[in-house]
C-alpha cells in the first residue's frame, strides 16, 4: 500500500484469497530477476533486519529468482554462499542496541563494484539512512539499476542526529525508486528524511506462520493450570528488551502462582542473573535459562508456553517475536509500544500492558491465568492475526513494489524472459520447479535466530 500523511492507510488486501491463490500471484508475470540485497548490519550478530533479509532472500529463490546479499563483517563457516561480506565492521551504540556497520575506507568502492559486477535488475537497500553499506550505494552520479529501499527503524524520540542530517538524507534518497516501511511507526520516522516524491509502501516483515503452527510442544516446557510456564526470548542484557521489567513482574506473579516457571531463551544469562539477584535472589529458583535456541526449538518453545511475554521498552519498529508466538497459538502479553499495537491490531490479538511498568505486566498476566477461556481466546485471535504476516502474502506485496520500480525505470516488461534462472541446490538456493508448488523452507544452523 502507498502511504500518505496518514500511516494508517490499509495494506493491499489479500485476505479474501486462499494461500494457494496468493502463491499463484506473480506481479512480475513470470519474469525472473537478478536481485542484489544490501544489509547494513553484520551477519555475525543476531538481529531482526538480518534475519528478515535472509528469509526474504530464501523466499525469492524459492520463486526462481537469482539473489545475492552483501553485508558488513566477516564470513562465518555456516553462512550461505549467496551472502558476501566486506570482511570488517565496527560497532556503535544505536537505538538502544549495538550496531555492527561498515562505512569507512574502501567500503563505498566495494559496494558500487559489487553492484556493477552483479548486473542486477533490482538492488534492494535496507536502512540506507544508516552510515553503512546501503548508504554507499546512494553516491551521486553512480549509474545503478532501480533501487528499492526498506526502512525498519523506529524511535521513541526522534534522534537529533537524524534531524541534523535531514536535508542531506533527503538529497541522497532521491536515488530511490520505491520505498518500503515495515510499519506505520517506521514510516513516521522515515518521512522526516525521505524524499517526498518517492512512493512509500507499508509492508510488514514476513513470517512462516505454518512452521510455528505445526510445531510440536516440548513436554519439558509445558505448564499446568497451577504451574504455568511463562516465556521470554531476547537479549537479556540489552535494556530495551525489557528483561528487568519481566523480572520485576515475576515477584508479583509468584505471589499468586508460586509454582510458575519462567523460561528465558537468548543471550545474556550472566546479565540476567545479576538483574534477578538485584531484585530478589530467590527468583533464580523459578527461572530456567535455555541459551540461544535453534529455529526448531524456538517454534517448540512458543508452542509449549502458557504465555509469552514481550516486555520491550522501546526502539521496536515491528515485533517479529509477537507474530511468531501468535502463529504458534501462544497467548501473548506485550508492552503497549506503537509497533506492538500495529502488530496486535490495537490489542485485539495480544494483551497489552503499560510499557516499562512491571506491576501492569503482572496484573495482566495474573488476570489471564485466572481466566482460561479468555486466555484460550487470546491465543486463537493471535493465530488468526498472524496469518496476515504469512510470507506467501508479504512476498507478493514486495514483488509488486519491484514491478513498480522496474516499470518506473522503463524495464518493466514483465512478460519478457528472465534475466537469470533460479539458483539450484548446489548454489545454496532452491529454484522453482515449474510445478506451481513451493519448495520446503531451508533452515540450516545459520538460520537459528534471536530477536
Amino acid at each position: 500500500m502507498i502511504a500518505d500523511d496518514s500511516p494508517s492507510t490499509a495494506r493491499t488486501d489479500l485476505s479474501a484469497l486462499s494461500i494457494d491463490e496468493v502463491r499463484a500471484l506473480d506481479p512480475l508475470h513470470g519474469r525472473k530477476l537478478r536481485i542484489g540485497i544490501i544489509c547494513p548490519y553484520s551477519m555475525e550478530y543476531p538481529g531482526g533486519v538480518q534475519f528478515h533479509i535472509l528469509d526474504f532472500a530464501e523466499e525469492l529463490m524459492e520463486r526462481g529468482h537469482y539473489v545475492q546479499v552483501l553485508a558488513p563483517g566477516r564470513r562465518t563457516k555456516d553462512m550461505p554462499l549467496w551472502v558476501q561480506t566486506t570482511g570488517t565492521s565496527f560497532s556503535i551504540p544505536f537505538n538502544g542496541s549495538v550496531a555492527h556497520l561498515s562505512f569507512f575506507g574502501t567500503a563505498g568502492m566495494r559496494v558500487r563494484r559489487w553492484i556493477r559486477q552483479g548486473k542486477f535488475d533490482i538492488v534492494h537497500l535496507h536502512e540506507p539512512e544508516v552510515p553503512s553499506l546501503p548508504h554507499k550505494a546512494l553516491r551521486p552520479g553512480f549509474s545503478h539499476p532501480p533501487y528499492v529501499a526498506t526502512f525498519h527503524a523506529s524511535f521513541d524520540t526522534y534522534p537529533k542526529t537524524l534531524e541534523t542530517f535531514e536535508n542531506y538524507l533527503r538529497n541522497r534518497t532521491a536515488a530511490i525508486s520505491q520505498a518500503i516501511c515495515v510499519s506505520p511507526s517506521s514510516w513516521r520516522i522515515a518521512q522526516h528524511y525521505l524524499d517526498p516524491s518517492i512512493p512509500v509502501h507499508i509492508i510488514p516483515n514476513g513470517v512462516q506462520t505454518r512452521y510455528f503452527a505445526d510445531a510440536e510442544p516440548n513436554p519439558a516446557w509445558q505448564g499446568t493450570t497451577s504451574a504455568p510456564t511463562i516465556g521470554f526470548l531476547g537479549r537479556m542484557g540489552e535494556e530495551r528488551k525489557g528483561f528487568r521489567v519481566f523480572a520485576e513482574a515475576m515477584r508479583h506473579i509468584l505471589k499468586f502462582y508460586p509454582h510458575a516457571r519462567f523460561l528465558c531463551a537468548g543471550d545474556g544469562e550472566d546479565a540476567a542473573r545479576k538483574i534477578l539477584a538485584s531484585i530478589d535472589p530467590t527468583l533464580e529458583n523459578h527461572v530456567e535459562f535455555l541459551g540461544r535456541i535453534s529455529d526448531d526449538d524456538k517454534a517448540r518453545f512458543y508452542k509449549s508456553l502458557t504465555l509469552y511475554i514481550a516486555p520491550q521498552t522501546g526502539g521496536e519498529s515491528f515485533g517479529i517475536v509477537l507474530v511468531e508466538a501468535m502463529a504458534a497459538g501462544c497467548p501473548v502479553v506485550a508492552s503497549d509500544l506503537e509497533a506492538f499495537k500495529d502488530v496486535s491490531d490495537n490489542g485485539k490479538a495480544a494483551n497489552l500492558f503499560l510499557a516499562g511498568q512491571s506491576k501492569s505486566l503482572a496484573q495482566n498476566v495474573i488476570g489471564l491465568l485466572a481466566n482460561k477461556p479468555v486466555l484460550d481466546e487470546l491465543g486463537q485471535k493471535g493465530r488468526e492475526r498472524s496469518l496476515t504476516y504469512e510470507w506467501d502474502r508479504v512476498d507478493v506485496e514486495l514483488l509488486d513494489v519491484y514491478a513498480r520500480a522496474l516499470s518506473d525505470a522503463g524495464t518493466g516488461d514483465a512478460a519478457q524472459g528472465g534475466a537469470a534462472g533460479g539458483q539450484d541446490a548446489e548454489g545454496d538456493g532452491s529454484a522453482a520447479d515449474g510445478s506451481g508448488h513451493r519448495h520446503g523452507r531451508r533452515r540450516g544452523r545459520f538460520s537459528a535466530r534471536l530477536e
